[in-house]
């Protein structure tokens, strides 16, 4: 299996207990603050404990903005398909497009006939699965002429209306563990959502269940790689290690980044109701995670033996750092440049693989990402300094911007560019660099005036977040912020450039993470 590209995205799974109602809306709200794409609830209809799903997920819409809503998954036996197929469309239309459909077989049999439902056996409950997927489909597809027919063994539509559509195309994503239901996949399905606490091999048992998927797919003509692959996660987050995902952020991070580049997935859904634990995840797991899962992407597909970029010769580094803007718009000077150190010089007649030198370009490429955005903060405060913005189309332009992810506020996207700021140097304090250290001894003075500036510019960020609460206590008074942002800009444009032309090189001989290269 390899990695099919799809973007990365991280949810939380919550358990949605009636005794606890508030508390579960709540911790929804948590999932959209720290960043998670989704929140998803179990569905067991005959469970008296559990709050009613789609009754959840509905309030839920209502109480947040961005984050998408789906089942974890919908118990098929107990919701009948056109119902469901409208139900969902409904509060996709009424969420502007925020809701996904993840089915299930039904398990509990003993529990689904005591509610009403009909006992079905392995085989029979497969055939209803995919009949209901195509009845779902059907009222969804307002586009084709005609009633609905489907005249199913199990789900029989004689002449129902088509509609309503929902505003995206939603996600049809069914769990499944068995060849005959991994094949109904890959066949009907645009997801596959297995937890992977029913894998007794964990990850080994991977290969051999996407490969079922794929061969559903091809059975049916359809390109595998159009299949999302996720994995319903859990685990511990510790100072040490104690096994797969039990351990410190970074070791998450690297676990999760190999599960996308080994097998393929690229949707991870947390199965905690642990703040702490939601906020790790969101903040500090799943940006990291992108980031590795970007810096590998990056590079080009290893060759047979990964040929230098000169045949015949030594390769040329080719990445060009980015120069120092040589202009200081503060007064402030939080550090002393002439006092930096320098890498040491590389070893002689090195090749540089493409490979490599893609892992050096990465750096730079998320350098610029950083910097276009710091731009964008810039020209806003301008406008709004200026009056030449009103609030109707500074909002317009901040729904353009990639950073705000719905924050609506010159206050919310600062903050939200300082966070960004935060969680990559993160990344590299907690992981790159240590490996960088173990890579070349030669690089530590580097690396430790690398982290010294990190904790300089983390202040600079925190003057910015006093600066954005002066703002909303002296309105009109941009004086603080100014002067904040000027130094921001002053530290990280000198610091991103620092570093490029230190570490680029060498990363490009070590890569990123161990065995990288």
């Amino acid at each position: 299996m390899t990695d099919h590209g799809h973007e990365l995205t991280f949810g939380g799974f919550l358990t949605p207990a009636a005794g606890q109602p508030d508390q579960v809306v709540a911790l929804a709200r948590l999932c959209e603050q720290f960043g998670l794409d989704l929140v998803t609830f179990q569905d067991h209809p005959y469970q008296p404990g559990f709050l009613d799903t789609w009754t959840l997920m509905s309030y839920v819409a209502a109480a947040t903005e961005r984050v998408r809503l789906a089942g974890n998954v919908l118990n098929l036996p107990l919701r009948q398909p056109v119902v469901l197929a409208r139900s969902v469309a409904s509060l996709d239309l009424l969420t502007g497009g925020r809701v996904e459909l993840g089915l299930g077989a039904g398990a509990f049999w003993d529990a689904i006939e005591a509610a009403g439902g009909r006992r079905l056996s392995p085989g029979a409950a497969v055939e209803a699965l995919d009949e209901a997927i195509r009845v779902i489909r059907e009222v969804w597809d307002t586009d084709r002429r005609g009633m609905i027919r489907v005249d199913g063994e199990h789900y029989r539509v004689v002449g129902a209306k088509r509609g309503p559509a929902p505003a995206h195309p939603v996600g049809i994503w069914v769990g499944a563990y068995k060849p005959r239901m991994l094949r109904l996949v890959g066949r009907a399905a645009d997801g596959w959502l297995p937890s992977l606490s029913y894998l007794p091999e964990g990850p080994g048992d991977l290969p051999a269940l996407n490969a079922l998927v794929d061969e559903g797919a091809a059975a049916a003509g359809r390109d595998p790689a159009a299949i999302r692959r996720m994995l319903n996660v859990t685990g511990t987050f510790a100072r040490s290690s104690a096994g797969f995902l039990a351990g410190p952020p970074e070791q998450w991070v690297e676990e999760l980044a190999g599960l996308t580049l080994e097998h393929g997935i690229t949707t991870f859904i947390l199965g905690s109701d642990e703040p702490r634990a939601i906020q790790i995840f969101g903040q500090e797991v799943a940006p990291a995670v992108r980031e590795l899962v970007a810096a590998e992407r990056a590079t080009p597909a290893r060759a047979a033996g990964d040929e230098p970029a000169t045949a015949g010769g030594p390769g040329t580094f080719g990445v060009t750092p980015t120069p120092d803007p040589g202009v200081r718009l503060s007064a402030r000077r939080p550090w002393d440049e002439s006092t930096r150190p320098s890498a040491p010089p590389p070893p002689a007649g090195h090749a540089y693989p493409a490979r490599g030198q893609a892992a050096g370009q990465h750096l730079v490429d998320v350098h610029d990402h950083l910097r276009q955005e710091l731009a964008q903060v810039r020209d806003l405060l301008e406008q709004v300094k200026r009056g030449s913005v009103s609030p109707g189309r500074a909002r317009a332009a901040l729904n353009e911007m990639t950073m705000r992810q719905n924050n609506w506020t010159l206050g919310a996207y600062c903050a939200a560019y300082c966070t960004m700021v935060t969680q990559h140097h993160g990344l590299e304090d907690a992981s790159i660099f240590p490996h960088l250290r173990r890579s070349e001894a030669g690089l530590a003075a580097v690396l430790d005036r690398l982290e010294e500036e990190h904790v300089v510019i983390h202040g600079v960020v925190e003057s910015v977040d006093r600066a954005l609460v002066e703002l909303v206590r002296r309105p009109g008074d941009f004086t603080q912020l100014q002067e904040a942002v000027d130094l921001l800009t002053d530290t990280l444009l000198s610091h991103l450039s620092y570093e490029e032309h230190q570490i680029v090189e060498p990363l490009a001989r070590h890569g990123f993470f161990p065995g990288q290269l």
